[in-house]
């Protein structure tokens, strides 16, 4: 890897899947020493291992804002310390251009900016993650995603819903 600028772009609540960061984890010494830091920091404030959640699931819990919202952030910040670590910058000297994030990637895409460090990213994602899950078992209600629909099959989608009171 040369000095061409990168920009760094990371992702928000959603990407999360069970094994997700285990292929860094077992091939990178600096991506292990990220879970391992993480593990450590959290405890079981998350009810198992953050490496155990991210690695072996359940899908479920996971899945969980409160869960999903740190074991993102993880296994993103040891993926970059990874890729580092192979383009011979471990010491974190990459030539960035800019960094951004969706939503909860926007605190990833500031500690790899190093704007924050990584403990302190990770102690407020999950106080963010952990008032999020609260805020979602406090109220009633849901969410959908229409993936596919052009505009009149959305309108009728939305027109029965309304029929049901869910809208």
């Amino acid at each position: 890897m040369s000095g061409t600028p990168l920009v760094i772009l990371c992702p928000g609540q959603g990407a999360q899947t069970v094994g997700m960061g285990k292929a860094w984890f077992d091939a990178s010494a600096e991506a292990r020493a990220v879970f391992e830091a993480a593990d450590k920091q959290l405890g079981n404030r998350l009810g198992a291992p953050l490496t155990t959640l991210c690695f072996e699931g359940p899908a479920d819990r996971l899945n969980q804002t409160d869960v999903s919202q740190p074991a993102i952030f993880v296994a993103s910040i040891a993926c970059w310390k990874g890729l580092l670590a192979a383009w011979g910058m471990g010491n974190g000297e990459a030539p960035l251009a800019a960094t951004a994030g969706l939503s909860l990637g926007e605190y990833t895409a500031l500690t790899v900016a190093g704007a924050m460090s990584f403990e302190d990213g990770l102690e407020l994602v999950t106080l963010r993650g952990r008032a999020m899950q609260d805020a979602a078992e406090a109220s009633v209600g849901g969410m959908v995603a229409l993936i596919g629909a052009d505009e009149a099959q959305a309108q009728k989608v939305c027109d029965e819903a309304r029929g049901t009171d869910v809208l």
